[in-house]
């Protein structure tokens, strides 16, 4: 088999707390991650062909500067020399700069497929190390599974999925033109206080249950919400339209933004929420799934 797939799922931040700015100049985080079932862009990796990537899908032509699926071809390259690479077919389904960790998503993917086509010579790469050099998000993204993600995001405490029910969302984005540093205008929005030593020793919740972690995320928020309407206000539009859903039981953004996502207690629930948005809002983009 010359040809490897892999799915890159949406990133959905169901908690994001900013800690605080550290001396190195970035916000330590802790957020309790998911990923979307049904919402992703696929990696195809043809390792009979020269290393490259090429671009398809309905958001392939809107992505802008350097491609993350190239610099983690790099990145493998350099690692090791003599890993199997070859040329990645990225089909992108997500939208771009939306607050749901698409370009992560994508490197992750190529990273799980090199190592699927390198088995012999996996364990003399440092996997998660190579993640966090392409990206923050890049490592929580590897492992893709319901996780606490913390520091910059190298600290990642997967969670047991199989001890919870689903969680049924709807997701929705404006596609609408945002800032191409959008997030760095988002955290400049935020000004959040220097680090503190207390903070900086925080650790992430384990051993959580199936209601606690309901109420975790219930009794959580994300902290770059109110900045983020300063950079994006359509924001406000996303959060009370899925709000006034029937059966919405929380409603939030996911990352930086735009991406917001609600929560209903079951499949048929949020199917029905999903097909009324889109009905609602039609130049929007609508994706209704389960949280892994």
């Amino acid at each position: 088999m010359t040809i490897i797939t892999e799915i890159a799922p949406a990133k959905i931040n169901l908690t994001l707390d900013v800690l605080g700015k550290r001396p190195d100049g970035y916000h330590e985080l802790s957020s309790l991650v998911a990923f979307a079932r049904h919402a992703a862009d696929h990696v195809a990796l043809d390792t009979a062909r020269p290393i490259g990537s090429s671009v398809t899908g309905p958001f392939g032509a809107t992505i802008a500067g350097q491609n993350l699926i190239d610099v983690t071809l790099a990145k493998l390259a350099a690692v090791d020399p003599k890993l199997v690479l070859g040329h990645v077919t990225l089909t992108k389904n997500l939208p771009i700069a939306a607050g749901i960790g698409g370009g992560s998503a994508d490197a992750a993917a190529v990273l799980r497929a090199a190592y699927r086509a390198n088995s012999e010579r996996a364990s003399d790469v440092d996997w998660h190390a190579l993640a966090l050099s392409i990206g923050a998000d890049v490592p929580v993204c590897f492992y893709s599974s319901l996780s606490w993600m913390a520091g910059v995001g190298e600290r990642i405490t997967p969670l047991d999925r199989s001890a919870f029910n689903d969680l049924h969302v709807v997701i929705a984005n404006p596609l609408v033109a945002v800032p191409a540093d959008k997030t760095a205008q988002v955290f400049r929005a935020l000004q959040a206080p220097p680090l503190s030593d207390a903070l900086a020793r925080q650790q992430s919740p384990t051993g959580i249950g199936e209601t606690d972690l309901l109420e975790i995320i219930a009794d959580g928020r994300n902290a770059l919400q109110s900045a983020a309407l300063k950079v994006v206000p359509e924001v406000a539009d996303i959060l009370s339209t899925l709000a006034a859903l029937p059966g919405a039981r929380l409603v939030r953004m996911s990352g930086g933004g735009p991406t917001c996502f609600a929560i209903f207690d079951t499949a048929a629930m949020a199917q029905t929420a999903g097909d009324k948005l889109r009905g609602l809002r039609p130049t929007w983009w609508v994706a209704v799934t389960e949280l892994d």
